[in-house]
């Protein structure tokens, strides 16, 4: 079921990535599409939160003070980072990027939870640094592409390593439903990227327009973070990160299908995409 999960988040968070895309080409602010992606994947997660309560009664809305805590780091700041990133390298090369996070929690999972070390964590790193080798030594790249784009997608991919090693660790002992603590988190990253927009944007915010544009990004937001969540209820970090790091995958694939023209997908950003997602499979696979 871990396997299923996480590997349905990564599908909808690639078709995310490509749906903010399409919003941001219609003239909408990229700090704007962070929050409407936000509040919608909110909204998802408190109905996942209420049909728990109506099953099994009311949980201890309390007891998510922690989960609260990590969505200031993820969705909160990497949202923000993610969505501008999109903005300025595209979806294909953000998604290749952030596809390394499994290199950075597997890392954070070995020195800070325990897990155990196995020799394919080698053979699974080199692989994506080898993929991130052919992403920065790209060539041929869209006229639109800023190199700031991969810093922000760094920045994000870090940030999501980190959320996905607290959640195993605050999983592992604890009564808190998942839905509740995908609500807890998206709550506060929301409130994170409500205060980072009204602070650049206070004056222009077109939130209802803002709303239909970026749906789709929010709906498909809303069910990969439900699925990840439920996730790392049931697997650790080591197995379902390099799964859910397949999302580049699918989002090459969306970009190649409808954004062929604007994203110029070659030879070696595909090849780049597949070695990291190869990459997290086998380290997935040791592990």
């Amino acid at each position: 079921m871990a396997v299923l999960l996480a590997l349905s988040s990564a599908a909808l968070f690639g078709a995310m990535t490509v749906a903010i895309r399409f919003a941001l080409a219609r003239g909408a602010p990229a700090e704007l599409g962070a929050l409407m992606t936000a509040i919608p994947a909110l909204l998802i997660a408190l109905g996942g939160t209420f049909v728990y309560a109506i099953r099994h009664g009311a949980p201890d809305l309390v007891a998510a003070w922690p989960f609260a805590a990590a969505g200031l780091l993820a969705p909160g700041i990497s949202q923000i980072l993610f969505t501008l990133a999109i903005r300025d390298a595209g979806p294909s090369r953000t998604s290749v990027l952030v596809g390394t996070a499994p290199l950075f929690s597997v890392a954070i999972a070995l020195t800070l939870l325990g897990e155990p070390v196995q020799a394919g964590l080698v053979g699974g790193a080199v692989l994506i640094v080898l993929g991130g080798i052919l992403l920065v030594g790209e060539r041929v790249r869209p006229d639109a592409f800023r190199i700031t784009g991969l810093v922000f997608a760094a920045g994000a991919t870090v940030l999501f390593a980190a959320r996905d090693s607290l959640l195993r660790w605050l999983s592992l002992d604890t009564e808190v439903p998942p839905s509740l603590a995908a609500a807890a988190t998206l709550a506060s990253g929301t409130l994170v990227v409500l205060l980072y927009v009204l602070g650049t944007h206070a004056r222009r915010v077109p939130v209802l327009a803002g709303m239909r544009r970026f749906a789709v990004a929010g709906l498909c937001f809303g069910l990969s973070y439900l699925c990840l969540f439920e996730a790392y209820y049931r697997g650790r970090v080591s197995v379902v990160s390099p799964l859910v790091a397949t999302e580049s995958l699918w989002a090459v694939g969306l970009s190649v299908l409808l954004l062929r023209r604007t994203e110029l997908v070659g030879p070696r950003l595909l090849a780049g995409a597949a070695l990291v997602v190869a990459g997290g499979a086998l380290i997935g696979a040791t592990r």
